[in-house]
């Protein structure tokens, strides 16, 4: 009787071990799930639509070669039209119901740091591409990466070179009052104190706002020679609109998430010479062309019209992620995931500078480009 007991509890356990490891979600023999939510629709929504072109390149890049070890990726996404309430409630359903294996983009800067406490309890792997800001990777998340750059790096470096090529003039600053415009106040601020600059102006907007007459006419009797908008697309459309209207010329910097080819056609001809700073390759760089030939091959002609600096951006973030789920091997887990996501070392994508993390990094830190808008060819142009 015993030996017969011992034999049955040992073939328990062999059968016990032999059972294969449970999948982690969204991972079937066939296919790797991928989850995102953007802002689709409203003024956003070319930040949005822009960064779901760019993963689908990434995807059709990824399933003509095979996949990742056999298996194809799909990709979902939910439109939260740039609301935060929508965001988290499009996150749950991405998690919950789609049981995505990972995430990547995820909306705005706000709306991505509201969605941390989420994304933490999860432990999902993501890789935010949007909007990077401080509190997404300072403290370091275990499962949350950001490709990108610091938007008060950004900012210090632009408002640095054009005070360097305009001493002695009088600035002026209108920015959005969230997370957003804390990080470019931050950024412009560190500058004033380093460089002693004359700020004559700094006024601040609601999100939504439309209007901006008032905060233009602000502007023009402060004097302003060099004027940073703060704001992300329409906003900073409709401030150069004013500052035509006023007559009023000053040297203008705007910032990377209104860095958009659609943006130089709304301004029309008071765009030529603006400056701006990225991390991204602008489409007129050779890397940039060659992107764009790429993606024409894959594109049909509506979304080949919707590429932008958050098209090559969310390139970048999707490869990085579908490299790392790949050296996972046919099994991949989100522990492994994670773990090869932060031995990413000089990760080569074409759409801008080789992405690494490290232990305890969970920020990329891309390198900086200044240029400027040439209205005659709509394109953004590196300064020499």
């Amino acid at each position: 009787m015993r030996r017969s007991r011992l034999a049955s509890l040992l073939l328990a356990g062999t059968l016990l071990t032999c059972e294969p490891a449970v999948a982690e979600p969204g991972l079937t023999d066939t296919e790797i799930l991928i989850g995102d939510v953007e802002p689709l629709t409203g003024p956003p929504a070319l930040l949005g639509v822009g960064h779901t072109i760019g993963v689908k390149i990434a995807v059709a890049e990824i399933n003509a070669a095979g996949g990742i070890n056999g298996r194809k990726i799909r990709y979902v996404f939910e439109d939260d039209g740039y609301v935060t309430a929508r965001t988290l409630q499009g996150l749950k359903k991405v998690i919950d119901v789609d049981k995505a294996f990972a995430l990547l983009g995820l909306s705005g800067s706000g709306q991505s740091v509201a969605a941390l406490p989420e994304l933490e309890e999860a432990g999902i792997p993501t890789v935010i591409s949007v909007g990077p800001v401080k509190p997404l990777w300072e403290p370091p998340r275990k499962n949350v990466f950001v490709v990108g750059q610091a938007y008060e790096e950004g900012i210090r470096q632009l408002v640095s070179y054009l005070a360097d090529k305009n001493p002695g003039r009088k600035w002026g600053l209108v920015t959005q009052n969230d997370d957003y415009g804390i990080a470019v106040l931050d950024g412009f601020e560190a500058v004033v104190k380093a460089k002693n600059l004359n700020v004559v102006y700094e006024g601040s907007y609601k999100k939504g706002q439309q209007d901006f007459s008032s905060d233009i006419l602000r502007v023009k009797d402060a004097g302003v020679e060099v004027f940073l908008a703060g704001g992300i697309i329409s906003e900073n459309v409709a401030m150069v609109k004013e500052l035509e209207k006023l007559g009023v010329k000053p040297v203008i910097g705007i910032f990377w998430p209104g860095r958009i080819e659609p943006v130089i056609r709304l301004m029309g001809p008071p765009s030529d010479g603006i400056y701006a700073v990225d991390y991204v390759e602008p489409q007129a760089s050779a890397a940039g062309q060659a992107f764009l030939e790429k993606a024409k091959a894959i594109l049909p002609e509506a979304e080949l019209k919707g590429v932008n600096r958050y098209t090559f951006a969310a390139y970048a973030a999707a490869r990085t992620l579908f490299a790392a789920i790949g050296r996972c091997g046919k099994q991949p887990t989100w522990a492994c995931t994670i773990s090869e996501l932060e031995n990413t070392k000089d990760f080569a994508t074409g759409t801008m500078a080789p992405i690494s993390f490290g232990p305890g990094v969970r920020f990329s830190s891309q390198q900086l480009k200044i240029m400027r808008i040439d209205f005659a060819t709509t394109s953004f142009k590196p300064v020499d």
